[in-house]
Parts: C-alpha cells; sequence; structure tokens
C-alpha cells in the first residue's frame, strides 16, 4: 500500500522507505517528467525539420542562421542555456515560469541535434530518386514530402529515438530550476530522511524503465517505417 509524501519521515528505511517514496516520485514522473519530455520533443522536432529545411536551401541567406543556431546550441552546455532562459532574463524584465522555461531550453536544444540527424537522413536518400520524382513531373516540395521524407524519416528514428530517451533523463536539469519532476522529488524526499543513496538509486530505476518502454516502441515504430525503405 502506498502512503502519502507528507506520511514519510527520517526515521523511515529500507524497504519502507522505497516503497513511500515511490508514489511521490512516479507522481513527479506522470505531472512534469512525461510531459516536459513530450512536449520539448514534439516542438523540438518541428524546429529541427524547419532548420534542416533552411540548411539545405540553395540560399545562403537562409542557410546562415540555421548554422548560426545549431552551432551556438551544440557548442554550449544545456545546463547553461536552462540557466540564461530561467535566471538570465529576468534581468531584462522577461520571467517566465520554471515549466516553460525548461520547455523553451529543451525545444531549442532537441531543434538543434534534430536538424542535423534530420538534414544526414535526406541527405543519404540516393539522388536517383529525386531525379526520377522529376522525370514524372513531381515538383521538389510534393518529391519531398511522398518520397523523400518517408525514407529518410525511417533512416531517422534510431537516432532520434536516442535523443528522446536522452531528453527523458536530461529532464532530471528542469530539477535545478525549481520543476517538481521525478529527481526533484527525489532530492526533496533524500533531504528530509538523509537516505540519498537508497532514493538516487530508485529514481534512476525509475528511469531506467521509462527508457527501456521507450526502447522498445522504437522497434515497433522501425518495423512500421521498413515498408517505406526502397531495397
Amino acid at each position: 500500500m502506498f502512503l502519502q509524501n507528507n506520511t514519510i519521515t527520517a526515521e523511515m528505511g529500507g524497504w519502507e522507505l522505497f516503497i513511500n517514496s515511490l508514489l511521490p516520485m512516479l507522481s513527479g514522473a506522470i505531472k512534469y517528467t512525461i510531459p516536459l519530455t513530450l512536449i520539448s520533443f514534439v516542438g523540438g522536432l518541428i524546429l529541427a525539420l524547419v532548420l534542416a529545411m533552411m540548411r539545405l536551401s540553395k540560399s545562403r541567406v537562409i542557410q546562415l542562421p540555421s548554422i548560426i543556431f545549431v552551432s551556438a546550441i551544440r557548442g554550449t552546455p544545456l545546463l547553461v542555456q536552462l540557466f540564461i532562459i530561467f535566471y538570465g532574463l529576468p534581468n531584462i524584465g522577461v520571467n517566465l515560469d520554471p515549466f516553460i522555461s525548461a520547455v523553451i531550453a529543451f525545444i531549442l536544444n532537441v531543434g538543434a541535434y534534430g536538424s542535423e540527424i534530420i538534414r544526414a537522413s535526406i541527405l543519404s536518400i540516393p539522388k536517383g530518386q529525386w531525379e526520377a520524382a522529376h522525370t514524372i513531373g513531381m515538383s521538389r516540395w510534393t518529391a519531398l514530402r511522398r518520397i523523400i521524407l518517408p525514407q529518410a524519416a525511417r533512416v531517422s528514428v534510431p537516432p532520434l529515438s536516442n535523443s528522446f530517451i536522452s531528453l527523458v533523463k536530461d529532464t532530471s536539469l528542469a530539477s535545478l530550476v525549481l520543476v517538481a519532476e521525478l529527481f526533484r522529488k527525489a532530492q526533496e524526499i533524500a533531504a528530509r530522511t538523509y537516505d540519498f543513496l537508497l532514493l538516487y538509486v530508485e529514481a534512476a530505476l525509475i528511469y531506467w524503465v521509462i527508457c527501456f518502454v521507450l526502447s522498445l516502441v522504437q522497434v515497433v515504430i522501425e518495423k512500421r517505417l521498413d515498408r517505406y525503405v526502397a531495397r
């Protein structure tokens, strides 16, 4: 039986503490960790697709903002980006909710890394398929949408899935800007009970289970997208 968070005391230890702390941690995962991951990844993928298209443009004027953005995000730590948004922006009058700050930081990060994955996936499709599409009268956009992107999606699934799984773990950084996600809950309970090893190992196990389930989903998606790959 799970007990409430406020019933956890410093006298608890072992399995009693493990069981009683499970519900608060799962609550943090459901309320913050999972929504934070999903919103950030979807937003990041949209940004990544836009950046990849800009980078593949033949115009240097369109390419340049994408190149600078990706270089800046990849060249700075995610934690620093998060701190700039949450602790730095208030200096110029921009005060954001901790959750919103974390979402923005993660979207920018996923967008930068994801754009390179999508760009590489599109470039991996043989040029002959572009030429074949043009031969039957398809425009560049139609060829991209109907022929190139479905195949590029299959190629990009493994690296994008890895990015998604990494994002699940990176959400623990949101605890540093006071988002009450899974790891923040573990920190709060550990501060009350002083059993840091047990609580942090428990948090690690929960992250592990989440990532394991996601890796199974990745396998299913890869099999479904195999039908779009020309062999």
